[in-house]
């Protein structure tokens, strides 16, 4: 391998390679204590940068626990949590007591880890490899530049990554600084008027309600205004001004230029995997409904843990239980911000969505179904919300009663209505479709049942990255969700079940943590939601989904269900004309899922020749049996789409499938 001169190593506007390393190695020398001193090395090492970030605090700004007593654990007489002697022996601590902030690691408990943190290895450039692998998870902009990846200052037009919410930006775009006429793409500026906005072009694709968004044609020529370098020589996304060398943005009926900006470019650089290659093509994700990748922001707080928190929860005197029992209650307290809960109690974590069922079935159905009574379901369900309702209705012998759906793949409310009655005690249905991507009115069918004096549970698994949820507005009993359809990690899922309802509950699961006091003849439980939590929690992941959530809350979600819809549309329109596809579900109201079946092929011979470019797509039944049977069918091809996605990977695999149709047998 050649060696790098130091004058080769740096990128331009940088110190060289010798003082990188010698101003990193003061960095992780800097004494806790030393007000502003780390902040000070950064601006060192990045001139003109501004390094104002949570993640490096400033001495003496350090939060208190949000959580230091646990929700829903009763205290043992005499003592501080259910397994912390009153007296704390040796000066140690009990949990909850830890001050500094453990995501990322601050600047005031460097010390505890700077033995991991010596240099193994020496870099090429001189840098040590330590430096280079632990900025990014501190400052992106740092860990970017100490691996030579070039930074940009932003141009005034260059907008930020808004949060939904209206608060302050929390994510700069970087704009290309080498070409006035650089592809742009999202960017917040000044919309046209009417009077002095050039025409659509004849012909040109645009994705209707998001102002100016030109997206590529299939098998067009790059044409000349368009900049070298941009992949595929494709369109720009959600312009509302360029400059004249670029192009001029055409009007859009019914368009606005209100909302925040969304650059698609940049989300994708955060989520890593998205650069695999696949069959040598680079890799098109389209099997989201399935599970979704992860941010590079989750994947650094999941290391994070594990190196610098990894314990059990709410018990033991010492420091990393107390970090690790902040960091899972920090998280409950993320999850009930993301949904609307009104308070912690109301957040229970399982394993996922089927375990989130199950619960509910388990504990509430038990005590509260009899025999006679009914429980209604749609005819949309995944298997997850229907076969435990089957096994309580077996159990009890009640009644599994079915909403059905029309053509287009909607839930027919009047239908609804007829099937309640005084026997019926809960209604449990999907927001979302897994199979069809149907946006079910479960507004309307929540207030129905409450009506009639009807518990309800709604299965957010594949709406709650699609669409806001708010529990207060909704005033469903239960919500249950999924992590990893949400860019967390799997094995972490959600219930959320009104404090009341969840009161009135009993335990469903025995064993350490939801107990408050056994003897050998009787046991006293907890309150919710520890008393649901038997055994030790996925601590660590239900750490990674707060990650997740937080990701999604700087974006802001109604971003990406505007991006998203708009690109369902766009693929909607492409796939459609294909001779021999027939497109499964198409109700009015849809979250991106695109099911289809081809005529002459197999759905795993398009799942095949899909892959063989790099496109990965979900075929089969999608554990959704019962809708795909009422439309003749027992499986698809199912690409869903994420907020990650692009019209060009779009055109791929339309491309694709318009290839087999042209060879039909």
């Amino acid at each position: 391998m050649p060696q790098l001169t130091p004058s080769d190593a740096a990128p331009p506007g940088l110190p060289d390679a010798a003082a990188l390393a010698r101003l990193a190695g003061e960095l992780f020398a800097a004494l806790p204590g030393q007000d502003g001193a780390p902040n000070a090395l950064l601006q060192r090492l990045l001139p003109g940068r501004d390094l104002r970030s949570p993640a490096l605090p400033a001495a003496g700004a350090l939060p208190l626990p949000a959580q230091p007593q646990p929700a829903g654990l009763t205290l043992p007489p005499g003592t501080f949590g259910p397994a912390t002697p009153a007296s704390v022996p040796f000066g140690a601590l009990p949990p909850g007591h830890q001050a500094v902030p453990t995501s990322p690691q601050s600047a005031a408990n460097l010390p505890a880890s700077l033995p991991s943190r010596v240099p193994h290895a020496q870099a090429a450039n001189g840098v040590p490899d330590l430096v280079l692998g632990a900025a990014p998870a501190y400052e992106p902009r740092l860990g970017s530049a100490a691996q030579d990846v070039p930074q940009a200052a932003a141009s005034p037009a260059s907008a930020s990554l808004q949060r939904g919410d209206g608060a302050p930006p929390l994510a700069t775009a970087a704009e290309p600084a080498a070409t006035a006429a650089a592809p742009y793409y999202f960017l917040d500026l000044p919309k046209p008027t009417a009077a002095g906005a050039e025409p659509a072009a004849a012909g040109r694709p645009t994705l209707p309600g998001l102002g100016a968004f030109e997206v590529p044609r299939l098998n067009t020529p790059t044409p000349p205004s368009t900049p070298a370098g941009v992949p595929g020589g494709s369109g720009f996304y959600f312009l509302q001004h360029a400059t004249p060398a670029v192009v001029q943005a055409p009007p859009q009926v019914g368009a606005t230029a209100t909302h925040p900006p969304f650059d698609v470019h940049a989300v994708r650089r955060d989520f890593p995997i998205l650069q695999e290659r696949v069959n040598g093509r680079q890799l098109v994700w389209f099997d989201n409904a399935a599970t979704t990748h992860k941010p590079q922001a989750v994947i650094d707080r999941l290391a994070h843990f594990y190196a610098h928190e990894n314990s059990n929860i709410h018990r033991a005197a010492h420091a990393l239980a107390a970090r690790a029992t902040d960091a899972y209650e920090g998280a409950r307290e993320t999850v009930r911000r993301f949904i609307g809960a009104a308070s912690v109690e109301e957040i229970v974590f399982v394993r996922g969505t089927t375990e989130a069922v199950n619960l509910v079935a388990k504990s509430w159905g038990a005590k509260n179904i009899g025999e006679g009574d009914e429980i209604i379901v749609s005819h949309l369900e995944h298997h997850a919300n229907i076969v435990p309702w089957q096994q309580l209705a077996a159990e009890k012998g009640a009644k599994l009663r079915v909403i059905p759906v029309d053509d287009s793949g909607q839930v027919i409310l009047e239908a609804y209505q007829r099937l309640l009655n005084s026997r019926t005690k809960l209604v449990s249905v999907t927001q979302v479709s897994n199979a069809l991507g149907t946006v079910v009115p479960v507004q309307e069918i929540v207030d129905i049942a409450h009506r009639h004096g009807v518990r309800t549970l709604v299965d957010g698994a594949q709406s709650v990255s699609h669409l806001r949820v708010d529990m207060q507005a909704l005033d469903t009993d239960f919500f249950v969700f999924s992590g990893h359809k949400i860019f967390g990690p799997t094995g972490i899922g959600v219930v959320y079940g009104k404090r009341e309802v969840l009161e009135d509950m009993p335990p469903w699961q025995g064993g350490g943590n939801m107990i408050a006091d056994v003897t050998f003849e009787r046991t006293v439980f907890h309150a919710p939601p520890t008393r649901f939590e038997a055994g030790t929690g996925n601590i660590a992941d239900a750490v990674g989904l707060a990650a997740a959530l937080e990701y999604v809350e700087r974006i802001g979600i109604e971003n990406i269900g505007r991006y998203e819809h708009a690109l369902l549309d766009y693929a909607t329109q492409h796939m459609r004309p294909i001779p021999g596809v027939r497109l499964v579900g198409t109700a009015r109201d849809k979250a991106s899922v695109l099911s289809f079946v081809l005529d002459g092929y197999g759905t795993g011979e398009v799942g095949q020749a899909l892959n063989q470019e790099g496109i990965a797509v979900r075929t089969g039944h999608h554990c959704a049996q019962p809708i795909l049977r009422r439309f003749g069918l027992e499986a698809t091809v199912r690409p869903s789409l994420a907020f990650y996605n692009t019209c060009e990977e779009v055109d791929r695999m339309v491309k694709v499938v318009r290839q087999l149709a042209g060879k039909r047998r």
